[in-house]
């Protein structure tokens, strides 16, 4: 019975990685290389953590719609669907 539930978990898995890849924390862990540790700024990089979601949902969507101005953050935006952005304000605004 356990080599069952065994297999299960390993056959599984291939199908669960891209969910835990795309998991909002993991996500938002790509921006610490840019904004720093915990997303709490690296000048002259802004910080991120615990701003208001609304606001940065907005400039991630103007970032992705190229109506602000960036260096890379056009081209990273873009790679995000809408739920994902939003996932992502969520997850920077609960952090304190």
């Amino acid at each position: 019975m356990k080599r069952v539930a065994s297999m299960a978990i390993v056959m599984a898995l291939p199908w669960a990685a891209p969910a835990l890849a795309q998991s909002p924390l993991a996500i938002v862990q790509t921006c610490y290389v840019c904004h720093g540790p915990d997303a709490r700024g690296a000048a002259p990089i802004a910080p991120l953590a615990g701003l208001p979601k609304d606001h940065l949902a907005r400039q991630m969507a103007d970032f992705k719609a190229d109506r602000r101005p960036g260096t890379i953050m056009n081209r990273i935006a873009k790679s995000y669907t809408d739920e994902q952005i939003g996932l992502i304000a969520e997850t920077l605004a609960a952090m304190k």
